[in-house]
């Protein structure tokens, strides 16, 4: 018995440090997207893009993403709209026509999933008379905020090759699945995304509204067709000494999943793609992070971890639960030193669970509601789908458990979408 005690005792310690040290290292590069350093410089348009589509079965919302896009606050002869129609079996295609996009039809059951589509289109991007300077990557049930190549032409002119646009949601009020979505990607984007822009680290692709110069895609090659092809790209740039540049007013409003299982599976999908991503890039980064003094590499490593990062912490409140239920039952079997334990635990008694829960009071009270202030997405409804956002964050550890336990299968599944909304009536209501 008291060889298990020590065992728990050791890696409780681990599992504490480990824990507070990457808890310390997100709560302090969050703290830089408290304030937003708008860029001064304004160019006018003059980088031509290739817009691309990627859809798999998508005729219930095709047609909105082809208006949107139509519809830019930006020269129409500097941009066209491509939608790659990807093993369709419906009216995809047609649709996409009819509203005046260029289609291009793929049929391949081996190599299926959206990276595979987007290699396929470089190379016919590549081969056109037509030359753009960038190509930008949708999925199909995105709406695209009117002047959102104006500001990927600013970031481009200002010197980047990659720029990632502001992931908002297309549907935060549909359910508490819908909601938690929204809350976790409106804070990323500010907490982690705008910090890491003002910190002059590279930021994350986002699998949708992502901005590649031609050149660097020629030069580097996409080779991303993993199920979380946004990462594995972002980890080729950054291993090439490229960062990837942050249009905060760029936005790109995409369709989250009504229900828990969907949403459930969709997780389970990026974090096999996120352990499959790790296992081939995190020590590729970390050797360049040493070797280069990149700290860049390592904020992009210790990213890639994501799953893992999740189970450790998940894991460390377990096994101080254990110990702390352990001590309870020890002082409660002897009740007359039980008053001198509770004096002394309260001066001294600092544990995972203990920190766990003031770090989740301070976020869950404070800090996570100013940054939804911040960026103006504060409501009443918001506030009670906040309520029951731990859950949401709970299910987390689970899904990752499952995604690392899966990493090495690649069988791509699709997420339906059927929320058709207009863009002029999605930004009135914003």
């Amino acid at each position: 018995m008291q060889f298990i005690k020590i065992i728990f005792d050791i890696l409780g310690a681990i599992f504490t440090k480990g824990l507070m040290a990457i808890s310390a290292y997100y709560i302090i590069l969050s703290f830089f997207g408290l304030i937003r350093l708008k860029s001064k410089k304004k160019f006018e348009p003059q980088k031509s893009f290739a817009l691309l589509v990627a859809a798999h079965n998508e005729e219930l919302v095709i047609k909105d993403i082809v208006h949107s896009l139509s519809n830019l606050d930006y020269p129409k002869d500097l941009y066209d709209i491509f939608v790659i129609a990807d093993n369709c079996t419906d009216n995809t295609a047609k649709i996409a026509r009819n509203s005046g996009a260029i289609v291009y039809e793929r049929t391949n059951k081996e190599k299926r999933g959206k990276g595979y589509a987007l290699e396929w289109m470089f190379d016919k991007i590549f081969k056109m008379d037509k030359k753009y300077d960038s190509v930008v990557v949708f999925d199909a049930d995105n709406l695209v905020s009117k002047q959102f190549l104006r500001e990927m032409n600013n970031k481009l002119c200002e010197g980047f090759d990659v720029v990632q646009g502001y992931l908002d949601s297309k549907n935060p009020v549909d359910s508490w699945i819908t909601g938690s979505y929204s809350i976790a990607f409106w804070t990323s984007n500010r907490m982690f995304q705008l910090s890491r822009s003002n910190l002059k680290l590279s930021n994350q692709l986002g699998g949708t509204g992502f901005c590649i110069s031609t050149k660097v895609l020629k030069e580097l090659g996409w080779g991303a067709t993993c199920l979380t092809e946004d990462l594995e790209f972002t980890c080729k740039l950054v291993l090439n000494g490229k960062r990837v540049g942050w249009a905060h007013d760029a936005v790109i409003y995409d369709e989250k999943p009504l229900t828990l299982a969907q949403s459930w599976w969709q997780r389970k999908r990026w974090m096999q793609g996120f352990a499959d991503v790790a296992s081939r890039y995190f020590w590729k980064l970390i050797k360049r992070a040493v070797t280069k003094f990149d700290v860049v590499a390592l904020d992009c490593a210790i990213y890639s971890i994501q799953p893992i990062i999740i189970i450790v912490a998940g894991m460390g409140m377990i096994v101080n639960a254990i110990q702390k239920g352990a001590f309870y039952y020890e002082k409660l079997s002897n009740l007359g030193g039980y008053i001198k334990y509770l004096t002394q635990s309260i001066t001294s008694d600092f544990d995972l669970i203990t920190m766990g829960v003031i770090f989740v009071a301070i976020m869950q009270l404070i800090y996570t509601p100013l940054v939804l202030a911040l960026e103006k997405k504060l409501s009443l409804k918001v506030l009670l789908y906040y309520i029951v956002y731990p859950i949401y964050a709970i299910t987390w550890m689970p899904i990752s458990i499952m995604g690392i336990i899966d990493k090495d299968k690649k069988e791509w599944s699709h997420t339906l979408h059927t929320r058709s909304i207009n863009i002029n009536d999605l930004e009135k209501a914003n």
